[in-house]
């Protein structure tokens, strides 16, 4: 029995070292669009002297282009956001990379000691000078997301030229204002669910977050409902590693690397240089779009910093059953607001 035992415990690790291996290798790829027109795209671009992440999909090449800037720092969408982009797809075509050091563009040596906003900056606005040529059109939309609102913001004022209009989805602004929103709301909540020793905690932060020196945790934020309402995006990124074909076990090693790589030199960046002192300015029309609970970049904060901003045409767009994600919370809503706005510009 006991020869029998090692015989399975071996070939058990066989199996899972041939699974491990699999996976590493596993070729990934983005599914088809039918239609003659469409496009369906997932590779690495040369931008700026590094490999970059690209994936492009749309129902008619020919429709107009967004380009989405994620968020984290160094959380690509990538591996689960085409569920939430079908609508979209139908009217446009969207665009998504991960950034230098993010996801499927970290690269295991090369080096990301001088990784900083502005360089993001330059290779999001090569990224839409290469995408504009690729598929014959001038100018994109420009859609940021959460962290990627401080790299869409700046790449709209440096080149606003290039781009129809910016749009700010969870648009970050005075941060130490955002987080005592945040430190403020999950303390209400939590006392209202009963959860004292939550408050607590949380509390002995406040002397720390008024002075910028930290955050109000995402794990409370999240817990009280200030994220997510509507999806669980935690689970998304965990579903899509599984059993999305964008990304395979390298890639998700990749993630988690990037992940350590651009939090370590860009959140400091962030603290220390507030968009809403870098940026006052728009040559082209601006939207900030938040969902009514979201906490992780407040509205409250985020409105303060729109009243301020000028810009030729700009509008503050609540959606009122989201949190920090109204793309993919309220789906449809989105997509048909997003259609209306093209229809606007283009009139």
């Amino acid at each position: 029995m006991r020869r029998k035992s090692k015989k399975i415990a071996k070939g058990s690790l066989i199996f899972i070292a041939v699974l491990i291996a699999v996976g590493l290798i596993f070729p990934t790829w983005t599914p088809q669009i039918k239609g003659d027109n469409s496009i369906s795209s997932l590779e690495q671009v040369t931008i700026n002297g590094t490999g970059h992440e690209v994936m492009i999909r749309g129902a008619d090449r020919r429709n107009p282009i967004v380009i989405f800037v994620h968020g984290g720092p160094g959380c690509s969408e990538i591996p689960y956001v085409r569920k939430y982009q079908d609508l979209l797809e139908e009217n446009f075509t969207i665009v998504h990379y991960d950034q230098r050091g993010s996801g499927k563009s970290y690269h295991f040596f090369e080096d990301y000691s001088n990784l900083s906003t502005d360089l993001l900056v330059d290779d999001l606005l090569s990224l839409t000078d290469y995408v504009a040529e690729r598929l014959g059109q001038e100018k994109v939309l420009l859609i940021g997301h959460s962290f990627g609102t401080y790299i869409g913001l700046k790449a709209a004022a440096k080149a606003p030229d290039k781009y129809m209009a910016y749009i700010g989805i969870g648009q970050v602004a005075d941060t130490v204002k955002s987080e005592l929103d945040s430190l403020n709301y999950t303390i209400e909540q939590a006392k209202l669910a009963g959860h004292l020793k939550d408050a607590k905690r949380l509390e002995l932060l406040r002397g720390r977050v008024e002075q910028g020196e930290a955050t109000t945790p995402r794990s409370m934020v999240r817990k009280y409902g200030g994220a997510a309402r509507l999806i669980n995006d935690n689970m998304d990124y965990y579903k899509g590693f599984l059993f999305e074909p964008e990304y395979n076990l390298l890639d998700v090693i990749r993630y988690v690397r990037g992940i350590w790589v651009s939090q370590k030199n860009l959140l400091k960046e962030e603290a220390q240089n507030n968009i809403t002192t870098l940026v006052n300015k728009l040559d082209i029309p601006a939207y900030f779009v938040m969902g009514q609970y979201d906490y992780m970049t407040s509205a409250n904060a985020a409105k303060d910093y729109f009243d301020r901003l000028d810009a030729p045409l700009k509008d503050f767009v609540i959606f009122k059953k989201s949190a920090h994600y109204p793309q993919f919370e309220e789906k449809a809503s989105f997509a048909k607001w997003l259609k209306k706005i093209w229809d606007q510009l283009t009139v």
